[in-house]
């Protein structure tokens, strides 16, 4: 896939993955919509960009899932068309099932897949229209197999592989593609703005996250598996051989995940 004249809608564009995915973007000629809740750090993001000209911003809350109409409608305003949409915003979880409120889990239900899905769903008539269009999503390799107190985070990243995989089948026939990105460990802020059993954010990094993959890295390999129409890239280090484990053996996963589990 060549990215000349695409326009390139980024959700979660404020920091992390999608912040770096709109500097590596503004580099090649195409036009970047880029939203989060934040308009100032969107601007921030757009003024780092390598054509700032070529980029607008559009904020909104994902956890806000009733009214992505007009919010699909605005976007499509601002190029006259979507060629891609990057559903990348999130958000993640550090606690015990036991322990969590089910308040939390609706509040990860919203952000992490009724969000992304009432986006999708409201933007896939544009697509279906134009007969090209494609649903990239950054699920997890959590999306794949689960880890100890990640249980909200991951009923919402296995929820999206259930959901895109049903609109890739459905809408084949309209060249519709579905690309379901799979990060491991990621060096951002992920960590940090997780929620907590009562709902607040866990305010430290991890080790695990301090370790992962510079953004920058895993944005430019990001971007090959869009361009190469994926349907799932799992893209770390050794975590995820996880993905492969669950898929052949289940219960060595269970016990290596047991003995190595890290918050």
């Amino acid at each position: 896939m060549n990215f000349n004249t695409k326009v390139i809608w980024i959700t979660g564009a404020s920091s992390g993955i999608g912040k770096a995915l709109a500097l590596a973007l503004s580099q090649q000629d195409c036009n970047l919509i880029l939203s989060s809740r934040r308009k100032e750090a969107l601007e921030d993001v757009r003024n780092q960009c390598h054509h700032p000209e070529n980029v607008a911003i559009l904020p909104f809350d994902l956890a806000d899932y009733e009214q992505m109409r007009p919010v699909v409608i605005d976007a499509i305003n601002c190029y006259g068309k979507i060629d891609i949409v990057i559903n990348n915003g999130g958000i993640s979880q550090r606690s015990l099932v036991i322990d969590t409120d089910i308040s939390v889990d609706e509040k990860l239900m919203a952000v992490d897949y009724l969000g992304p899905v009432a986006l999708s769903k409201a933007l896939l008539p544009h697509f279906v229209e134009r007969k090209s269009g494609h649903f990239v999503t950054v699920s997890s390799v959590m999306g794949k197999f689960s880890s100890p107190y990640r249980s909200g985070y991951c009923g919402a990243k296995h929820a999206l592989h259930g959901f895109f995989d049903a609109l890739r089948l459905e809408h084949d026939k309209d060249n519709i593609k579905v690309t379901m990105i799979c990060p491991g460990f990621v060096n951002t802020d992920v960590a940090k703005n997780a929620l907590t059993g009562d709902g607040t954010q866990q305010r430290y990094q991890d080790e695990a996250t301090e370790e992962g993959l510079h953004v920058d890295d895993f944005a430019k390999r990001m971007i090959r598996a869009i361009q190469r129409e994926k349907f799932e890239a799992y893209i770390g280090r050794k975590e995820i051989l996880g993905v492969y484990l669950k898929r052949f053996f289940p219960k060595v996963l269970h016990w290596y995940v047991l003995r190595s589990t890290v918050r």
